[in-house]
Parts: structure tokens; C-alpha cells; sequence
């Protein structure tokens, strides 16, 4: 992927998120913080009959890490909690640089985050969101 379509779809993310904005009456919250650089979000989900209806993120961090929650709400608002988490597994292991290329695509404009894997600094930001959904989904499930 090229860096000026990387840059475009961070920018568009951080200029316009979709989903950054409180989620009132949301069912599951979750803080995730990373205390190496400052990023603090808070996740909000609706999670009816399994299915992941609604969601949003409020907080503040670098480009990556809101961008990141931004791209992981527009994949996981309407999908079943099991496709959620799958998604959240090939994400992870792309920054690890574990995927198969056929998996990439099911991550859409996330994709664009895959070279955060040769920047260690920035694997925490990237990653923020997605592990603060994953202990979101560990504590809807303990409910």
C-alpha cells in the first residue's frame, strides 16, 4: 500500500471519525489506555441478541490510536460478536505480520495500518482499540 493512500485514510479518520462521539445509553464501556504515550479511550457498545448493533468511542491519543477505533467501528457496527472478535484476531496478528494475504482484505481501510508492524513505537497506538474491545467482549460475556 502506498504511504500517500496510509496518509489519506489516517487523515480522513482523524479529521471525520465516524463513530467518535459518546453512545448514550450504550450497554458495555470499556477504558483502554496506553500509559507509554497518553492514548485513553473509552469504547461504547450495544450488543443485542449477539450481534454488535451499535458503537462508538470517546478520548484522545495520536492519529494512529483514534484512527485505528474509527476503522474497527466501521468493521464491527452489525456483526455478530464471534465475526467481531475473528476480525479482531487477523487485525492483531497483521501487525504482527502473521497474516495470509487473503485475510487482509476482510479488514477493509484498516488494512492501511499494516506497516505500524515495522514501526514498534506506534504497535501500542494501533493496537489500543481493538484490545480495548476484546476486554469489552471478556467482560459482556462474564454479565
Amino acid at each position: 500500500m502506498n504511504n500517500t493512500f496510509y496518509g489519506e485514510i489516517l487523515t480522513e479518520h482523524n479529521l471525520h471519525p465516524a463513530h467518535k462521539h459518546p453512545l448514550v445509553g450504550a450497554k458495555y464501556s470499556h477504558e483502554g489506555i496506553n500509559p507509554s504515550c497518553g492514548d485513553d479511550i473509552v469504547l461504547h457498545l450495544n450488543i443485542e441478541d449477539g450481534v454488535i448493533v451499535d458503537g462508538s468511542y470517546t478520548g484522545s491519543g495520536c492519529a494512529i490510536s483514534q484512527a485505528s477505533a474509527d476503522m474497527m467501528l466501521d468493521l464491527i457496527i452489525g456483526k455478530p460478536v464471534d465475526e467481531a472478535k475473528r476480525l479482531s484476531d487477523i487485525f492483531l496478528r497483521m501487525i504482527k505480520g502473521e497474516t495470509q494475504p487473503e485475510e487482509l482484505e476482510e479488514l477493509e481501510e484498516a488494512i492501511a495500518l499494516q506497516d505500524i508492524s515495522h514501526m514498534p513505537a506506534r504497535v501500542k497506538c494501533a493496537v489500543l482499540g481493538w484490545h480495548t474491545m476484546d476486554e469489552l467482549m471478556k467482560q459482556a460475556e462474564e454479565s
